[in-house]
């Protein structure tokens, strides 16, 4: 078996580059034999996806957080056809790593295990266009308040998941809200709001259950919407992300489709599987199984 590992050499704060050799240890037990591609920037993860001669390779890796995934997953459904895929691992390192709990792969041992067991799942795919591109995501992609939390999360990214903590504290200082048209499988919904979440699978942040009941196989978005909300009321419910009881709160929402479009005043910055990408107006459609991934 041969892997194209494409590992981030600064995820969530660490040097990742010395635990290569003791991976290439323990997948060489299992006759598994692996190409080491680092990333050497931002970005840089999706340029090499696109170089790959995935004829030549039974499985593409990611190793690092969600955003070493979206660029691995963008190369690859971008540059290549989908048809000729081989199955995706993750190999998680970095701060959140929420779509992997999913399969779930929780640790780098988690991770390698699912490569040597090759047991693999049909994993949806997000497809969204914006500005005349397409990508694709599989975690989520939120705009708005939780947009606006990864911002200053990003330069708290050394304290690991407690940095979203901060990023929420930090912005509700200075909550903004935005007026939002929100079109799902043709029923439009429109008006003031905090912010939305298009969930493909049930965690953000790494612990944070954003959409408990959201299936990464069932061809359908889980969307969580969440109207304005007072200071008090925000700090109220945000502990209750961590068990996915949050829509007690009246002002959120859970709705479900295949397609979505949004359109936002002012124009909101995307935040798809935990990177700053895009703009609105977007839209979101499913591709149901248009993937697979170890797990």
């Amino acid at each position: 078996m041969d892997i194209a590992i494409v590992a981030n050499s600064r995820s969530g704060g660490r040097t990742t580059r010395p635990t290569g050799r003791d991976i290439d240890k323990r997948l060489a037990s299992a006759g598994i034999r692996v190409q080491w591609h680092w990333t050497a920037c931002h970005g840089h993860a999706e340029k090499i996806v696109r170089q790959l001669d995935i004829r030549q390779l039974d499985a593409v890796v990611a190793m690092g957080g969600d955003g070493t995934n979206f660029q691995v997953l963008n190369g690859l459904l971008r540059y290549h056809d989908h048809r000729a895929l081989p199955p995706l691992g993750i190999i998680p390192l970095g701060r959140g790593n929420s779509f992997a709990r999913d399969l779930p792969v929780i640790t780098m041992a988690d991770g390698l295990s699912a490569i040597i067991r090759q047991t693999t799942r049909p994993v949806d795919v997000c497809r969204f266009t914006c500005k005349g591109e397409t990508h694709y995501f599989v975690n989520l992609m939120g705009l708005g308040f939780v947009s606006d939390v990864a911002r200053t999360a990003i330069r708290f990214r050394r304290v690991g998941d407690l940095s979203y903590v901060i990023g929420v504290l930090h912005r509700m200082l200075r909550m903004r809200f935005h007026h939002m048209s929100l079109e799902i499988d043709g029923e439009t919904i429109s008006g003031r709001n905090c912010f939305v979440e298009i969930c493909n699978s049930r965690f953000t942040g790494g612990g944070m259950l954003m959409a408990p009941d959201a299936r990464i196989d069932d061809g359908l978005m889980d969307v969580v919407v969440a109207a304005p909300l007072s200071r008090a009321s925000l700090l109220r419910t945000f502990p209750a992300i961590f068990n996915g009881t949050h829509g007690k709160n009246p002002a959120v929402r859970f709705i479900r489709g295949r397609s979505v479009r949004i359109a936002t005043d002012p124009i909101k910055t995307l935040l798809p599987d935990g990177e700053l990408f895009g703009t609105t107006p977007a839209d979101i459609r499913v591709l149901p199984h248009h993937v697979r991934y170890f797990c």
